[in-house]
C-alpha cells in the first residue's frame, strides 16, 4: 500500500478506501497516459495538469507524480 497517497472522503464526492495499492496507482497512471496519448495531448500537457494545484495532493507529492508520469510516457509512448 502506498501511504502518502491516503484519502480524505470529505474532500471527495465519492466514497473511497483508506490506502490506494502501487498496482492501481500504475494502472491509473497508464491508463492516463495512454489516454492523453490517443487524445494528441503533448507530455507537456499532462505534466501541466499534474503540476496543478489541487485540494488532494501537496506540491511535493504533485512533483513526484509528475516524474512517475514522465517515466511512464517516455516507456508507453516509445
Amino acid at each position: 500500500m502506498i501511504s502518502c497517497l491516503t484519502c480524505d472522503s470529505n474532500q471527495l464526492d465519492y466514497p473511497c478506501s483508506e490506502k490506494v495499492s502501487a498496482e492501481i496507482v500504475a494502472e491509473a497512471i497508464a491508463s492516463l497516459v495512454e489516454k492523453t496519448h490517443y487524445e494528441g495531448k503533448s507530455l507537456e500537457d499532462l505534466i501541466k495538469e499534474v503540476l496543478a494545484e489541487d485540494q488532494i495532493l501537496d506540491q511535493v507529492q504533485r512533483r513526484w507524480l509528475s516524474k512517475i508520469v514522465t517515466q511512464a510516457w517516455k516507456s508507453l509512448t516509445d
